[in-house]
């Protein structure tokens, strides 16, 4: 039977992400995202509806959130589902939690607070990162650029 755990989400980033290292040297960090939902009901009133979402990153990916991704950035995440399963300290019932480790990571959109220097490719989201299993590069829509885009300001993303 086959079996397929893959996520895709883009959603503005929650709080500033606070890298931590393992006792070996690999970096973490957990990412909040808030992913909106609009919809009309069948009245025609107009809704939002809000899901948060934790993601976990590791490797040059949650270094990378750790320094770009501050609390509103939007952000695309490629991963999977992992269910953790814990027995509560305090009341001993048996607690469990989904999350998403995430692969890849892609910046989407200007910088939160910027006032729009950020280039037009950057804005349409094609800015391009660099997954945590391999070296190669994965593009908006999948595909390895032909060339690394040149930053335009000193503080933009060196990739």
């Amino acid at each position: 039977m086959a079996n397929l755990n893959k996520v895709q989400l883009i959603g503005n980033v929650t709080r500033d992400p606070e890298v931590k290292y393992t006792p070996k040297g690999s970096a973490v960090t957990d990412l909040g995202l808030a992913i909106n939902r609009y919809y009309t009901t069948e009245t025609g009133e107009k809704r939002e509806e809000v899901t948060f979402v934790d993601v976990t990153l590791w490797g040059r990916q949650a270094e990378i959130a750790g320094e770009y991704c501050k609390k509103g950035r939007s952000v695309y995440v490629e991963g999977r589902l992992q269910l953790d399963s814990w027995e509560d300290k305090g009341t001993g019932q048996k607690r469990n939690k989904l999350r998403v480790v995430g692969d890849s990571m892609q910046l989407l959109g200007p910088k939160p607070g910027s006032s729009g220097s950020s280039s037009a490719h950057e804005e349409e989201g094609g800015g391009y990162s660099r997954p945590a299993s391999s070296g190669k590069f994965s593009g908006a829509r999948g595909s390895a650029p032909a060339a690394t885009p040149q930053p335009e300001e000193e503080d933009d993303i060196p990739f």
